[in-house]
């Protein structure tokens, strides 16, 4: 199969016309999608679009990095003109009527936004099937959860209908089904990309970020959605990666913790990871260092309340009179408990009680990150701590689906970088490697995804 960085050049010198790049793509969803429900709503007029692009390369204009490139978009991303419904009811008949901020910087690098994405409601959940449109597929595993709560990006990169995707990243929502689907998926550092036209889900923690089959296609999004935003006061003009030039050092540190291993369900998952681990470690000649991550274990219960809160915060203007329904009335379970979970710990008489404990140990778990950091430049761990469940099986606690995120939610708490890509399969499900590096430095956990993915991983 034509990997990115080989169908960009194609289509730059007119070998491979953006239109037929995307005629493939949408043959592809209408004869797949209907079982997979990866997509919500496909644009209309991609095809024009690409008519549009195959014109200027024709007349020998400059065309940008993603020009012809199928790019799709999670629900809760604004793409002018297309729903920004967030997989709900609540919104089920808004129309964004402005486009986020990475909208416009894949606009203006000439990508297509081939549609919208299904994903668990309002970003609430890990396992795709919290859509008020019917859960979504795993084109990896079929029969099992794709992962969530970027449940339908996941699958459209994994079921080949589209080149690139987006999600959003608020505790492992794009690192969760990257590992079910076996793709690439990367959660950029705190600050890294715009959150405007992003309907959060808990603003302290949220970023987007890219899913794709390779890390060429994964480092080329970031590099053209990062930067500073005048409308998002929490981003930072720091350099911008540049895809073409990571390259693991030679001397790099890999730290490892044996707290992911004792915290892992499912210790197939752990021999797995430990094997992959090995295999970069010797590939660079580096024996890796034992971390130690002290407050990892309370990651789960740290991050709940915060997310409950500021979640609770954020629906308060789906009131009924401004955005579509009131979101009481017309939202899933998993919605309603989190907007009721919030108004009671963000109540007077329980919020020094959770919630400001909460914070405490934010910083706590930051602070263990920041020394980790001082002694080594990644930390290699596993993704999630058990393998998918079935789709439709009925879980009796919410709890068992919180921890889906016990290994990735670490990352968002500190603020660091955190990337995804396949390590192996069990029993035939996708595994994947999860690679962790100090803010800003994206460009050491595309490099070690790279490396293996080099390695034949």
């Amino acid at each position: 199969m034509v990997n990115i960085k080989q169908k960009q050049e194609m289509i730059k010198k007119g070998e491979l016309k953006a239109e037929d790049n995307i005629s493939q793509f949408l043959a592809t969803i209408k004869k797949k999608d209907k079982s997979i429900k990866a997509f919500l709503y496909v644009n209309k007029n991609a095809i024009s679009d690409a008519k549009a692009i195959d014109k200027k390369i024709k007349q020998e204009k400059k065309v940008g990095k993603l020009a012809g490139l199928a790019i799709a978009v999670k629900a809760n991303i604004s793409v002018k003109g297309m729903p920004s419904n967030c997989a709900s009811k609540t919104l089920e008949k808004y129309k964004s009527a402005f486009d986020a901020d990475v909208i416009e910087k894949i606009k203006a690098e000439d990508g297509i936004i081939i549609g919208i994405t299904n994903c668990d409601e309002f970003g609430c959940g890990a396992s795709g099937e919290n859509s008020a449109f019917g859960a979504t597929g795993n084109p990896a595993a079929p029969g099992k959860i794709p992962g969530g709560s970027s449940s339908g990006s996941a699958a459209a990169v994994a079921g080949d209908m589209c080149d690139i995707a987006l999600g959003s990243d608020t505790g492992g929502s794009v690192r969760n089904p990257a590992s079910h689907c076996g793709i690439v998926g990367l959660k950029p550092s705190y600050g890294r990309v715009s959150r405007y036209g992003l309907i959060d889900l808990a603003m302290s923690l949220d970023q987007i970020g890219p899913l794709c089959k390779d890390v060429y296609g994964t480092a080329l999004m970031i590099e053209v959605i990062s930067g500073k935003s005048e409308y998002d006061p929490i981003t930072f003009d720091r350099p911008i990666l540049k895809y073409t030039k990571f390259k693991t050092p030679k001397d790099i540190k890999i730290g490892i913790s044996k707290v992911f291993k004792e915290l892992c369900k499912d210790k197939r998952i752990a021999e797995l990871i430990d094997k992959t681990i090995k295999k970069i470690a010797d590939n660079l000649n580096v024996k890796p260092k034992q971390i130690r991550l002290k407050y990892i274990d309370l990651a789960i219960q740290t991050y709940y309340p915060l997310v409950y809160v500021e979640f609770f915060s954020a629906t308060r203007k789906f009131d009924g009179r401004r955005y579509g329904k009131k979101i009481e009335d017309s939202c899933g379970e998993e919605v309603l408990r989190r907007i009721l979970g919030g108004e009671t710990i963000g109540a007077a008489e329980y919020e020094g009680r959770y919630y400001r404990k909460s914070l405490e140990v934010r910083e706590l778990i930051k602070n263990d990150f920041r020394e980790a950091f001082e002694s080594v430049d990644i930390i290699l761990c596993p993704t999630v701590p058990s393998l998918p469940h079935s789709l439709g099986t009925k879980l009796k606690d919410p709890k068992v689906m919180y921890a889906y995120d016990a290994f990735t939610v670490p990352a968002n708490l500190a603020g660091i970088c955190a990337g995804v890509i396949k390590a192996g399969e069990i029993e035939g499900i996708p595994v994947g490697l999860q690679v962790m590096a100090d803010v800003f430095r994206e460009d050491l956990v595309l490099s070690i995804m790279k490396l293996w993915e080099d390695m034949g991983g």
